[in-house]
Order: structure tokens, then sequence, then C-alpha cells
């Protein structure tokens, strides 16, 4: 006997077999992505009320597809504008064609778009064609389940007010388009063999569905080499996945992995369409060039026999066409493995200051290999370390970790960099706003240099580099900022002139900021949802002339009432004087202006909690934010008089 749960799987995995052909049927003939997918959801709908008392059809995909476009049909019918379109699309209801094949072409182009933000393009194109909900999709990336669907929906948003057209482009644009397509389906494979973050290496379900977008777009455009040397590539990479990691889920580099685990049938697929690609002739574009290199670990049976100086050569080809940072340290492995590692380390010294590197953590894993491999143990587990501390993998971190441990015999003496660091944060008697703004400095001072570098170490040409690298196109006060942080953390750890050469850098003027107006404040006020706190703290700022930092960090028993004063420099006129009692609401004690909540648990220092309410004191940033929402984006600086 057939269950309804029963029945409720197949139409789940029918779901999932037919969804992208039925939604790119219906984008050619609505021409709005939205659209055909709620029309497509009202043929899952009525398979789920209908399947379980009629029974599963014999061919349940053009079931889903007859009522899909019959609820488009309906809809056409209902838009005035599109009568003219009845008949035909009627008939082609009766005829019940199957989709066509550009349908589904067209579809990967659209939900590829390059007017769509990278991640809102993964995002859509697993929604389409892939079949994926939002929840699995947000689990694949590891963020919530509201982000995707946020994500999903500002795409379709994007795509019909920039009213992307749904016809298939020239012959020309479609190589452009394809890219995109190809740049979309790889960074899903990516994520899935080599997780950015999260406890697991691999996310095999991202993989999966990236060969078989791969797979489905080599049948859809079968004369495009790259779309090929895509799916070889992808096919010889995911055959690896096995010998990828260890008992554990840690982590096993390639020249040690058990090439008897690596799969051949994922490998001959991949061989196949590299195949393929030479066929078709032509120059090779990235995807081929990668898929060759691949091919070249491949055919090798032992790691010995690797042909590191073809690899190579193959990347200098493709550092050639595609000149990014990433690809230049690929080379750089490869080179240090076909002409020794001093060759690669000295092709990873100007990566070092490139700032698109700056956080990527298979930089200093590298070097910190190629160190290794120069018995150089003391600054390859300092680059082991950086490695460990910029990489948002659980499983890499523990890996790179265990190596930087394993050099631990090589430990330096005396105060670290981290060390230091901590003890200046600590002890230097700083304000809590403080320590967050020169811990954020010293935490980039660390993250580029390694926690674990000799403080006595530190070169002043060190930390310059770090500066240019971090902060070299920031504004001149951030600049300046920083620059601070490093003097004081150097006066205090004796570390004399390591920031003589960061030079301040001119501030430019504040321009004047013109007041605000008595009669605009009075409107802003008055207007209804404006709370008491708000209108309280507006007037006072506005009455005293005092600055937002000093009214913020009032307490109540600083204010004298009677005389309108609350110390130095704070005063205030009658229309503070008739807010301030009932904003206080018999009060003594605590900060003046409070948060609407009470803070979690250690969220805030008890010097700033009122001690009658739980509450914490109001913050710089959430009232700022308020005056901005209230008065269409002005500042709080605003309200100051004009003297």
């Amino acid at each position: 006997m057939v269950t309804v749960l029963d029945t409720r799987r197949t139409v789940s995995a029918v779901w999932r077999l037919e969804s992208a052909k039925i939604i790119a049927g219906l984008v050619r003939m609505v021409r709005d992505v939205g659209l055909a997918e709620e029309l497509a959801q009202d043929a899952l709908v009525a398979a789920l009320e209908q399947w379980p008392r009629t029974g599963v059809p014999d061919n349940p995909g053009a079931w889903l597809t007859a009522i899909a476009k019959r609820r488009a049909v309906d809809h056409i019918r209902r838009d005035q504008r599109l009568l003219r379109k009845q008949e035909q699309l009627a008939l082609e209801l009766d005829q019940q064609a199957d989709p066509e094949p550009d349908d589904l072409l067209r579809l990967m182009l659209i939900s590829c778009h390059p007017v769509l933000a990278t991640e809102a393009r993964a995002a859509l194109t697993l929604r389409l064609l892939g079949g994926l909900t939002a929840e699995e999709i947000a689990r694949a990336f590891l963020v919530t389940g509201p982000v995707v669907t946020q994500r999903i929906a500002a795409a379709k948003r994007t795509l019909a007010e920039r009213q992307v057209p749904f016809e298939l482009p020239g012959a020309e644009e479609l190589g452009e388009r394809l890219s995109s397509v190809l740049e979309v389906v790889y960074l899903i494979f990516n994520e899935g063999y080599s997780a950015t973050s999260g406890d697991d290496l691999m996310r095999p379900g991202l993989c999966q569905e990236a060969l078989r977008l791969g797979r489905l777009l080599a049948v859809l455009a079968p004369r495009e080499p790259e779309v090929h040397g895509l799916v070889a590539l992808m096919e010889v990479q995911a055959s690896r996945s096995a010998a990828r990691t260890g008992p554990a889920g840690e982590p096993v580099l390639l020249h040690e992995q058990n090439r008897g685990r690596w799969d051949q049938l994922l490998i001959r697929r991949g061989f196949t369409a590299m195949l393929r690609a030479r066929e078709l002739g032509g120059p090779p574009g990235p995807y081929v060039l990668q898929a060759a290199i691949a091919v070249c670990h491949a055919q090798a049976r032992t790691a010995e026999d690797t042909d590191w100086a073809a690899i190579a050569a193959l990347y200098e080809a493709l550092a050639r066409l595609l000149p990014t940072p990433v690809v230049r340290l690929n080379r750089a492995v490869a080179v240090g493995m076909a002409d020794g590692p001093q060759a690669g380390l000295d092709l990873t010294e100007p990566l070092t200051a490139d700032p698109a590197l700056r956080d990527y953590h298979l930089l200093p894993s590298v070097r910190g290999d190629l160190l290794a491999r120069l018995n150089r143990p003391a600054e390859a587990r300092l680059e082991f370390q950086r490695a460990a501390a910029l990489t948002r993998n659980a499983a890499e971190r523990a890996f790179l970790l265990g190596r930087a441990e394993a050099l631990a015999a090589h430990l330096p003496t005396g105060p670290t960099l981290g060390s230091a660091a901590r003890d200046f944060l600590a002890g230097a008697g700083l304000d809590a706003a403080t320590v967050r703004s020169y811990g954020q400095t010293l935490r980039r001072l660390e993250l580029a240099l390694g926690a674990g570098l000799p403080s006595a170490d530190l070169t002043a040409a060190q930390v310059a580099g770090v500066f240019a690298t971090a902060w070299d196109g920031a504004a001149a006060r951030t600049w300046n900022r920083h620059r601070a942080a490093v003097r004081s953390f150097a006066l205090r750890a004796e570390l004399a002139g390591i920031a003589d050469l960061v030079e301040r850098r001119t501030e430019p003027r504040r321009p004047a900021v013109e007041p605000l107006a008595g009669e605009r404040l009075d409107e802003l006020c008055d207007r209804p949802g404006v709370g008491l706190r708000e209108r309280t703290l507006w007037r006072l700022l506005h009455e005293s002339g005092a600055g937002v930092t000093a009214v913020l960090a009032l307490n109540v028993e600083q204010l004298d009432l009677d005389d309108r004063t609350a110390g130095p420099g704070i005063g205030w006129r009658s229309g503070t004087a008739r807010l301030l009692p009932a904003l206080l609401d018999g009060r003594t004690r605590g900060p003046l202006f409070l948060t609407d909540r009470r803070p979690g648990p250690a969220r805030a220092p008890t010097a700033d909690l009122c001690p009658e309410t739980g509450r914490a004191r109001l913050s710089y940033e959430r009232a700022e934010y308020l005056f901005k929402q209230a008065s269409g984006g002005l500042t709080l600086r605003r309200l100051k008089p004009r003297r």
C-alpha cells in the first residue's frame, strides 16, 4: 500500500528532477522569473493535494508541466495586455511539447546574470536549476534560511527592475554571458570542495550539484570549449574527494593522498570532457588550462611521478591569461615543486603586499610549507599559525595548528607580538572604547605578521608594510587612528621606532555644520512615534551646546534640576526642564539615557548599568541611528547651536 508519506517523497524527487525544466518553460511564456517559480510552485501544491488520492501519474513530469502551463495561461488571460498570446499558448499546451533545450540555457543565463551579486547568483541558480529549498541552500553555505530567501527575492526584483531580456543572446554575447555561468557553477563546486567555513572540510552535496549543472551546461552549449574544460576540471578534482580527508576528517595534502582511493570513473569522465574541449580547438581558456593541470596530476601514478615542470608551465600560461593573485600563488607552489622551494618562496614575496590576499589563509600556508622545506622551522611555524588564525574552517584550522605544533621545538624566546599586545591592552589603563579601537589595530598586525612573531624582531618596515596593505586606501583619520595605536603600543612595550616609517597623514578640515533650526527641531519632536528619551536628548543637545559623547555620559546623580545644570559646560532651558522629570521617573542613580532592553550577560560594564532598572547606557551609535531615521539622514552634530 502506497502511503501519503511515500507519495510526498515521490513528489519531492520528481520536483528535484523536473523543476528546472518546468520553470525554464514558464519563463519563456511569462517573461518573469519570480512569476514562473510561483506558477511552478502552484503545480507542486496541486500534486501534493491530488496524488495521494489519485496516485502518481505515469509521466509525473509532464503532469506537473501541464498544470503549470495551465496556470500560466490563466494568468495571461487575466492580463489584458497579453490577450494576443492566448491562442498560441493554448495550442502549445495542447501539443504538450517537451521544454525546449534553449529554455534551460536561457534560465541558466538569467540566474547567473552579471547584474546580480555573486552570492545572489549562486542562491538563485541552486533554487531554480537545482530545485533546492532556501533551507537546503542555507545549510550548504552556513547562513540562515531568511538570508537565502532575501537574496533570492532581491535577485528576482533586480532582474525585473533592470528589465533583463529573456531571449538567448547572440553568438558574440553568449560567450561573455557563459563566463558568468561558469563562474557561478565553479563557485558552487569550490564551496563544496573546500568549505570556507564550518567544521567540515568538504560539503559533497554542493560538489554533486555543481557537477550536475556543469554536465547539463555541456549538453546545452556543446560547442563551447570552456564549458567542457570546467566539467573536466570538476570531474577530476571530485575524483580525489575520498582521499582528501583522514579518519578524523583532517585534510590530507595532495602529495600524501592514497591515489588508489581516487575515483577512476570520474577521472575517465574528466579525460573525456578534456578531449572534447581540445577537439573544439581555439586558444585554451582559463578552465581548459586548469583542467589540463588537473589531468597532469591524475595521470601521475605516484606523487613522485608528477610532471611539475609541465604544471608550472601551464600555470605560467594561466597567469598570463588570468593574472589574479590566487593564480600567481598557485604558480609559486608549482615552481616551488619544479625548481625548488626557494624559487617558489621568491614568487610569494610580492604577494604578501597584495591587499587582495590580506586575509587569504592559503598564502601563509604555502609560505609555511616552503619555509619548512628550506629548513627554516621557526619562520614556517609562524606562517602556519598565521594561516590558522585566518581560516574560518575548523578542520583546516586544526590541521594548520598541528603543523605549527610539530615545529614547537623551535619556539622563540621572550615575548611575542601576541603576548605583548595582550599585556598592553590589559594593563595600559585604557577605557573600553579605546581597548576596542587599539585591539582592532593590533589584531591586524597579528594576522599580517603572526601572533607568534618575537616582539624584538618586529621592524618598522614590517609595520609600514602592514599599513600599506591594510589601510592605504583608508581615510586620513582612520590611518592616523591606527598609527596612534601602534605608537602607544610601541611606547608601552618598549619597541621604539616600529612606527617611524608610518607618516601622519593630513586630515581634511571638517566642513562647518549648519545647525538645525529650532522650528525644525520642534517638528521632529512632535512627530508621532518619537519617544520621550529621544525628545529629551535632542532638546538637551540643542539647548546645552555640549558634545554628544559628554551628554550621553551623564549620570542622574550629576543633575541639578533646580539650577538646570549637570557640571561645567552643560546646562539647559525650559524645553529640557519640562521633559527631564518624566524621563527620570523617580530614578536617582545610573545613566541618564538608557537603552530599551536589558543587556545579556557580560554585555555591558557594571558602571554603565542602571542599578534600578538593570538597563545599560544608550550608545552613541544607537542614538545617531535613531536621529538619522527621524530626520532623514542628519547627524546629531546638527543639533548644536551656532555660537
